[in-house]
């Protein structure tokens, strides 16, 4: 089932109504969940590699504090904010300002930035785990059955 865009996410606490949290696909709807984005969005960071492991590191901590809690929103948007990590990282290694497209709507050529190439690394390394968690992929497939 798609993320539901059509939500109020303005007047939405998704820890108190759980029922009304899609999936989604990958990082949909990263930016709009709250308390979740207000918890783990002031420790998203990629910059450098030191600061994407010291990011990384953190919202993994989240992610087990959300699991310790059977909280599986907070699980499911710290899986989203690593995967943001990852594919933000690896925007900004392959085009200079994370600029894929000109002004003319062509792909601008490719421009190695080792530093934030290891920073995505570091990100999909977290990714890798989390997207392969037992308890998470059971609280997914609950949450995807009982509310879609």
């Amino acid at each position: 089932m798609s993320f539901d865009y059509e939500q109020d996410f303005d007047n939405i606490n998704f820890r108190e109504n759980p029922e009304k949290y899609r999936v989604g696909r990958g990082e949909q709807g990263v930016l709009l969940v709250e308390p979740y984005k207000s918890e783990i969005l002031p420790h998203w960071r990629f910059k450098t590699q030191e600061i994407a492991r010291e990011s990384s590191e953190k919202i993994y901590q989240l992610f087990q504090s959300y699991k310790e809690n059977d909280d599986f929103i907070g699980m499911d948007m710290a899986r989203k904010f690593i995967q943001m990590g990852y594919t933000r990282a690896r925007r900004y290694a392959n085009y200079k300002g994370g600029k894929k497209y000109d002004e003319d709507g062509h792909v601008n050529k490719r421009q190695i930035d080792e530093e934030k190439a290891e920073s995505a690394r570091i990100f999909e390394e977290k990714w890798k785990i989390i997207r392969t968690d037992k308890k998470y992929l059971e609280k997914k497939k609950d949450h995807q059955k009982n509310f879609g």
